[in-house]
């Protein structure tokens, strides 16, 4: 599948989801035994851990075919960096989707301020510059929204494994936000 054919399927199957039609296809123990050799993801996708958010479903996706890396506001830190650098270079991944999403806890927290304690404080400083990036007063889900663009330059800036691939026209980056409520993902 070229990069085109790709995001059409991404979009065919959150069509699907937001439907209540979810073909399920590609999660069966056929599908298991065809990836015990290994994987070849079209799509990895950057997502926040939050509960509510799953991407594998969010885009009609069976098994092998999303490399998810989920962490606390989809920041791009160095281990959630590593990890995308890795379906990159030895995947073939061709589409990354940096996934944010309506009422994101982390964002949230960042935007409050206040101590959350060494760790906690430490993901959201990865925030920050979404915070500054954004209108003052803006709401939570418009920094959501400038946090999943500004991660998903933050990919390109700080890694040469995935700056060449984009240069090159192998891989794109997309930044994308999921509404909770109705499941749909608009692509920004």
């Amino acid at each position: 599948m070229n990069i085109s054919e790709i995001k059409q399927r991404l979009i065919e199957g959150n069509e699907r989801f937001v439907a209540d039609k979810l073909d399920g296809k590609l999660q069966d123990s056929n599908r298991r035994n065809e990836l015990t050799d290994g994987q070849q993801p079209h799509t990895i996708v950057l997502s926040c851990a939050d509960s509510r958010v799953v991407p594998e479903f969010a885009f009609d996706s069976g098994l092998g075919e999303l490399f998810v890396v989920r962490v606390a506001g989809n920041v791009a830190n160095s281990s959630s960096l590593a990890s995308i650098e890795y379906a990159v270079a030895h995947c073939g991944s061709k589409v990354i989707v940096v996934l944010g999403h309506q009422s994101c806890g982390a964002v949230t927290a960042a935007v409050g301020g206040g101590d959350n304690g060494y760790s906690l404080n430490h993901l959201l400083s990865h925030i920050t510059p979404a915070i500054s990036a954004s209108a003052a007063g803006a709401s939570v889900n418009d920094v959501v929204k400038k946090n999943a663009e500004l991660n998903a330059k933050e990919l390109v800036t700080r890694s040469s494994i995935i700056s060449k691939a984009v240069e090159s026209g192998s891989v794109e980056i997309l930044s994308a936000y999921y509404n909770l409520d109705s499941g749909k993902v608009d692509f920004l």
